[in-house]
């Protein structure tokens, strides 16, 4: 499937739309391809577009004074990525958006996004369920770091996206589920321990 046929595809399922309204939608994007640890967002840098991942996998992260890395979001195949403040009130970037595998993903301005939805509510609505699964799936994670152990959050991502966990460093991993590295490397032994 091409970059086009992908975006075209997640538009049709969730709104309907006619051929000639999706061939629209998908004109408005750019493909680009990203080499491993290629950066799209940068602090201090306004943020021009939002990302579709087509393939690969994309992290948003801050850092801290003393260097110190803390993943904020990941994105996989049919995800969208940027610094979302940045983005929508075109405002300088904080946090850094990293390819973590070479991908492709579909960049879309923040002009061409405003020509969309003013051309046609359908597109509006998109973008609307878009943003709304986005809040559904930050509030779901938020409730997961202040109510499971430490243990729990990463059976649940490992659950969910098995065919990650090779493509994310356990550093990363680690930040992403609010814990440190070495603890992260315990609770992987211990699993390996009981299945052994």
């Amino acid at each position: 499937m091409t970059s086009e046929e992908a975006i075209k595809q997640f538009l049709k399922n969730r709104v309907e739309v006619s051929e000639q309204e999706a061939d629209v939608f998908a004109q408005a994007f750019r493909e680009k391809k990203l080499r491993r640890k290629q950066l799209v967002v940068q602090p201090g840098f306004l943020t021009k577009h939002r990302y579709y991942v087509v393939d690969g996998v994309l992290r948003s992260f801050i850092t801290d004074d003393s260097g110190q890395e803390t993943t904020i979001a990941l994105a996989v195949k049919d995800w969208w990525i940027t610094d979302y403040n940045s983005f929508i009130y075109q405002q300088p970037a904080t946090l850094f958006v990293e390819a973590l595998t070479n991908a492709t993903v579909l960049q879309l301005s923040y002009e061409d996004e405003q020509k969309l939805k003013t051309a046609n509510p359908k597109y509006e609505t998109f973008f609307r369920i878009v943003a709304e699964r986005g809040l559904a799936a930050q509030q779901r994670r938020i409730i997961t770091g202040l109510t499971q152990s430490a243990e729990q959050r990463y059976e649940s991502f490992v659950e969910r996206y098995p065919e990650f966990l090779h493509d994310i460093p356990q550093y990363i991993l680690a930040s992403y589920l609010g814990m440190s590295t070495e603890f992260l490397s315990r609770i992987r032994n211990n699993r390996v321990s009981k299945k052994g």
